[in-house]
């Protein structure tokens, strides 16, 4: 499972008896190689590490014959078919990166320490956060020169990123409360701290918090996050029993609807999409025995299966 931007993998122990709560999250997936949850997870094989591999240096080649020198990427996690959702985790890939080209900078929770952190990892560190090591997807939506400058010298500004991140993780954080922060949350502030004109985000002397300014331009930007629909009270009061769920910050009639909004790759994407003229996007999933390319806003269907256009790559 990774639904969580965990430090560590889970217990499997762990991780099953807190599947069901873990569902109600909407955020993203544990940094240092898979699952979900505090822990230790299953190995991968040498097998799949190999796929994993391949897969995660076949996106590294389609980024260098790009031309864009960042890009947002968001890879597939825990099984979120039942909220008709495919990506749960996303970060800044900078060609610029001191940790190597195209690492993925992003917020994950640090279990030892209970709070969030930055973290440059790999593209294959990345991919190897998925649950699921014989399938996965990943998205890349490749900024135009200017914005994607602009979003470079944000992330990699440490004073910068580090004003955006909150001190306390929420998986299910509010977009628009400052009280809590998720993986994804923290990529649409930076967003914000790097396009917004120079007003919009202020330093902290002049009383308004760079997370506060960030999120009002999101809001007059017309960023929507996610409705997460939960549909069990069950869920809703699984939140005091599992440290990095968090309701407090929600509004409430969208408690009693049992619906959070949530920030998710599928955001972030919509997001850039409309404002961002350039941006361009692509598709990767692999199935253990090939890799599908797709170029276009046009996402893939249910599983790795090339249609019309798409590019197959065979896996050794």
């Amino acid at each position: 499972m990774a639904l969580l931007c965990l430090r560590r993998p889970p217990a499997a122990a762990l991780a099953a008896a807190l599947a069901a709560a873990a569902l109600l999250l909407a955020a993203s997936a544990a940094q240092a190689g898979s699952p979900v949850f505090c822990g230790q997870g299953p190995e991968l094989t040498a097998r799949q590490q190999d796929r994993l591999l391949q897969f995660a240096a076949r996106i590294k080649q389609q980024l260098d014959a790009s031309g864009s020198r960042v890009a947002l990427v968001s890879r597939s996690g825990l099984d979120l078919d039942r909220f008709q959702l495919r990506y749960s985790h996303a970060g800044i890939s900078l060609k610029a990166s001191a940790n190597g080209a195209w690492s993925v900078r992003q917020l994950y929770y640090a279990c030892d320490e209970s709070r969030p952190r930055l973290y440059d990892q790999g593209m294959a560190g990345f991919v190897m956060g998925n649950d699921r090591p014989d399938s996965g997807f990943v998205s890349l939506v490749l900024l135009p020169a200017d914005a994607g400058a602009a979003l470079q010298a944000a992330a990699l500004d440490n004073p910068r990123a580090l004003s955006l991140l909150a001190a306390r993780y929420s998986a299910n954080a509010y977009p628009f409360s400052q009280r809590y922060q998720n993986c994804n949350q923290w990529v649409a502030e930076l967003m914000a701290l790097a396009w917004a004109p120079l007003p919009a985000v202020p330093s902290p002397d002049d009383g308004r918090s760079p997370r506060a300014a960030a999120q009002q331009w999101l809001r007059d930007a017309g960023y929507a996050p996610v409705p997460v629909a939960v549909n069990s009270h069950a869920l809703m009061f699984a939140g005091p029993f599992v440290p990095w769920i968090h309701l407090d910050d929600h509004p409430q009639d969208d408690l009693y609807a049992l619906k959070l909004q949530v920030s998710l790759p599928t955001a972030l994407e919509a997001f850039v999409q409309r404002q961002v003229p350039g941006a361009r996007r692509l598709e990767l999933c692999h199935d253990g025995q090939q890799v599908v390319l797709r170029r276009g806003w046009q996402p893939m269907g249910p599983g790795c299966r090339a249609e019309a256009g798409d590019e197959v790559f065979e896996l050794n």
